[in-house]
């Protein structure tokens, strides 16, 4: 079970367990309430997650090449 988790997790772009660490609960608790919201609002949060999955990889991508410049 360990093992999807980490493979989802990682195909997920890692947006929910962004959140919950920054907002100090499990990412697992941050999925059912993406779900449970996802339901009630007819699915638009997912254009929030794909912004904010967007935003993250950007940032990394950044956070990368500028650790480059300075090495």
């Amino acid at each position: 079970m360990r093992q999807i988790s980490n493979l989802l997790e990682r195909s997920a772009f890692g947006v929910c367990a962004y959140l919950g660490k920054k907002m100090g609960i499990t990412s697992s608790r941050v999925r059912v309430y993406f779900i449970y919201l996802s339901f009630v609002t007819l699915g638009s949060p997912l254009l929030f997650y794909l912004f904010f999955a967007f935003w993250l990889n950007v940032r990394e991508y950044i956070r990368k090449s500028r650790n480059m410049i300075w090495e």
